[in-house]
């Protein structure tokens, strides 16, 4: 079975709680289930995500030579901060400490809209200090 996630709304709760305690009821008999609480968070939109690869990264890109994703590496390590990755040979790596889609663990966690945009306002801060401008993503 698939795991159901039931959002309930932040004023008036009350009849959504009873709702979602009769269904824990009878939701699948004879096995233990798993809840988990935690706010509501917009995951960061497509519309963002393309913004990020097809403008930002790129013009980075662009003007400096590096690949794309050399350029992510980069950027998400300096503003999220890094970590030893271990590779065979024994070999150390620094990597980013997380992406804008998993946490510090490796987990999925795709960063929120606001996160997401606090991202994109310290690419156009690194990038106004090389020289580079980059716009605002659309409806900024």
């Amino acid at each position: 079975m698939t795991a159901t996630t039931i959002t309930i709304p932040a004023e008036n709760r009350a009849a959504m709680i009873d709702r979602v305690a009769e269904f824990l009821r009878s939701a699948l008999p004879g096995n233990a289930v798993s809840v988990s609480v935690g706010p509501v968070k917009r995951d960061r939109t497509s519309p963002q995500n393309r913004y990020l690869h097809g403008v930002a990264y790129r013009i980075l890109s662009d003007a400096t030579g590096y690949e794309m994703e050399d350029i992510a590496e980069y950027l998400l390590g300096t503003h999220f901060g890094w970590k030893d990755r271990t590779k065979p040979g024994k070999r150390v790596v620094q990597v980013p400490l997380r992406t804008t889609t998993t946490d510090e663990d490796g987990k999925r966690s795709v960063l929120s809209t606001v996160e997401f945009a606090a991202y994109v306002e310290f690419i156009q801060r690194f990038a106004a200090s090389k020289g580079l401008f980059i716009p605002d993503p659309e409806g900024s």
